[in-house]
C-alpha cells in the first residue's frame, strides 16, 4: 500500500471509493486488498485466499459503486449497467443465514457461498447497494481540500474535509501561512 492511509471509517462503500485518491490507487495489488481489509477487520471478515481475481472484482465493484454514486449524489439516474454489475457481483457469492446450534440456542451468521474470490467483492457490493439506497446518500459530500478526491458522510452539517487530521490541518496551517505572508 502507498504512503497515503485509507481513509476509513466512513460507511463501507465510501471507504471502498475512497481507496482510490488523487495520489494513486491504494488497491495496486492484493497486498493492498489484504491491507485494506485488514483495517476494515470490524466490518469485513478475513477472507481465506485474496488473489489477482479477488483484487480485480473489489476494484470492479469500487468502480461501479462511484460511478453510480456520483449519480445518486447529484439526484441524477445511475446507469443501468453499474447497478447491474453490483448485483452480479452479490449473486457471484450470495449471502445466506447459517444456523448452528451452540449448546444452548440456536446462532444465526451471515456467511457467503461461493468461489474464494467472489466473496469479498460480492459484501462490498452489497454495501454498496445499502448505501446507494439510503436516503442519506444525498448528503455524502466532496473534501473541500483542493486536492482531495475524498467524500464522507457528515456526521455534523459543518463538516468541510474528509479528515481534520488529513485535510483539515493542511488547509488550517495553509491559511494561516498566506495570514502571516500577507500581513
Amino acid at each position: 500500500m502507498s504512503d497515503v492511509v485509507p481513509l476509513t471509517g466512513e460507511p463501507l462503500a465510501l471507504d471502498l471509493v475512497n481507496t482510490l485518491t488523487a495520489a494513486g490507487d491504494l488497491l495496486a495489488t492484493p497486498d493492498d486488498l489484504r491491507e485494506w481489509q485488514r483495517l476494515q477487520s470490524e466490518r469485513l471478515p478475513e477472507t481465506d485466499e485474496i488473489g489477482a481475481e479477488a483484487l480485480a472484482a473489489v476494484r470492479a465493484v469500487r468502480n461501479h459503486t462511484a460511478r453510480a454514486l456520483e449519480c445518486v449524489r447529484n439526484g441524477d439516474r445511475p446507469d443501468a449497467a453499474d447497478l447491474d454489475a453490483l448485483h452480479q457481483a452479490q449473486r457471484a457469492a450470495p449471502a445466506i443465514t447459517e444456523l448452528t446450534w451452540n449448546g444452548t440456542n440456536v446462532v444465526a451468521a451471515r456467511r457467503r457461498n461461493g468461489p474464494s474470490d467472489s466473496r469479498l467483492a460480492a459484501q462490498l457490493a452489497e454495501a454498496a447497494a445499502e448505501l446507494l439506497a439510503d436516503p442519506a446518500v444525498s448528503r455524502i459530500r466532496q473534501c473541500e481540500a483542493d486536492d482531495c478526491v475524498m467524500l464522507f458522510l457528515p456526521a455534523h452539517p459543518r463538516r468541510r474535509w474528509c479528515s481534520a487530521a488529513r485535510c483539515g490541518n493542511r488547509v488550517r496551517v495553509a491559511r494561516h501561512y498566506q495570514r502571516r505572508k500577507s500581513g
